[in-house]
C-alpha cells in the first residue's frame, strides 16, 4: 500500500474511533455524522457493528481484496516486461495492457482485468508512455515555415456575418 493509502486508512480508523466514543456518550447517529463530517449510513453501519461487537469491532480488518500478484510474482513479472514484446512473439515493441494481461495468464495462469493490471503497474511506478512517432527526415524548420506561410494562403477565409433574423422563417415569406 502506498504511503497515503495507508495514512487514509488510518484517518477512517481514528474516525471510527471517536464514532465509538460519541455512540457511548449517548449521541444520535445524524449528530455523529455531523460532528465527524461523514454520512450518516457510514455511521448507521459503525453503531450496528459496534452495538453487537463493541469497539474492537471497528478496528480495520485490512484491504478489502488481497492484491493478485505477490511482490514476488511482480518482480518476475517486470522481467519479464523488460525483455520486450518481441521476446514473447509479438511483432512489434509496445507493450499493451491486453499484451499484459496474456503475459500474465501465460506465465501465472492468474487472470486479472485490464483496469486492476493498469492499477497495479501505476502502483509500481509505471506510467503511460506513448512514443512519439515522427520521421526521421522531419525538417521542422520548412514545417514551421509551411505553417506560417502556405496555410493562410490555402484556407478559405471566413464567411462574415451580414444582419440576420432570429425567426425560423424567411423575412421574405411573411
Amino acid at each position: 500500500m502506498t504511503a497515503e493509502r495507508q495514512a487514509f486508512r488510518e484517518h477512517v480508523r481514528l474516525v471510527r474511533l471517536q464514532a465509538a466514543e460519541l455512540f457511548a456518550a449517548g449521541q444520535g447517529n445524524a449528530a455523529v455524522a455531523r460532528e465527524l463530517r461523514v454520512s450518516v449510513r457510514s455511521v448507521q453501519r459503525w453503531r450496528r457493528v459496534w452495538d453487537d461487537d463493541g469497539e474492537r469491532a471497528l478496528a480495520s480488518k485490512g484491504p478489502a481484496s488481497r492484491p493478485r500478484l505477490s511482490e514476488a510474482l511482480f518482480a518476475v513479472l517486470e522481467q519479464e516486461l523488460a525483455k520486450g514484446p518481441v521476446a514473447h512473439g509479438w511483432p512489434d515493441r509496445t507493450w499493451t495492457l491486453s499484451r499484459i494481461e496474456m503475459l500474465i495468464g501465460r506465465r501465472f495462469h492468474k487472470s486479472m482485468t485490464l483496469s486492476s493490471i493498469a492499477r497495479m503497474l501505476h502502483r509500481h511506478g509505471f506510467s503511460h508512455q506513448v512514443p512519439a512517432r515522427r520521421a526521421v527526415e522531419r525538417d521542422q524548420e520548412a514545417v514551421t515555415g509551411w505553417g506560417k506561410e502556405t496555410w493562410p494562403q490555402v484556407e478559405t477565409p471566413r464567411r462574415r456575418s451580414g444582419p440576420g433574423s432570429a425567426s425560423k422563417t424567411r423575412q421574405a415569406s411573411r
